[in-house]
């Protein structure tokens, strides 16, 4: 009975102990609460893009995708997010419709590559999915002319990595 007694106390005080250490440790600093000096993705917008050279930008994606066999859907917006173009290469999977142009219009909408939605996720920062119109997934690139923001285009039928290299394709074509 007395070593039971003993037991007891011992365990009860190697939890308080434990307890104490664990309440006086100092939480991990938020990354979120450093106040960065400029504006991140301070992008200004330019004159939306035309439909002629959406198409251009679709084309060199298409011709990407088909170096490489993959099957893609291939969304171009305004910098508003509208849609001015899309392709649907043949064979490629329904669902990836609107996933394209969910990727395009966050490119557009948030000014960056969807890729850092998805590293942010993968970080821990997993907030970011409760931002209206994010999509963690790459494939999704802003269209930068002279520095300013024109649309985007999104890509969306393989894995995230053949969507960011056909997508990124296409981008390469406005500079």
């Amino acid at each position: 009975m007395r070593s039971q007694i003993l037991a007891i106390a011992l365990i009860g005080g190697a939890l308080l102990v434990a307890g104490e250490s664990r309440a006086q440790t100092t939480p991990a600093a938020n990354p979120l609460d450093v106040i960065p000096e400029k504006m991140p993705f301070d992008v200004p917008y330019g004159t939306p893009i035309s439909l002629e050279r959406a198409q251009a930008v679709i084309a060199a994606a298409v011709a990407e995708a088909a170096k490489h066999e993959w099957r893609m859907n291939l969304a171009v917006v305004d910098a508003g997010g509208n849609l001015v173009a899309f392709a649907r290469m043949d064979g490629a999977q329904f669902a990836s419709v609107a996933i394209s142009e969910h990727k395009a219009r966050a490119a557009a909408s948030f000014r960056r590559e969807t890729k850092i939605f998805e590293n942010g996720i993968q970080g821990g920062n997993v907030f970011q999915v409760t931002l209206d119109g994010v999509i963690a997934s790459r494939g999704g690139i802003p269209l930068i002319e002279n520095g300013k923001l024109i649309g985007a285009i999104g890509a969306s039928g393989g894995t995230g990595s053949q969507d960011e290299v056909c997508a990124k394709a296409g981008a390469a074509l406005v500079k």
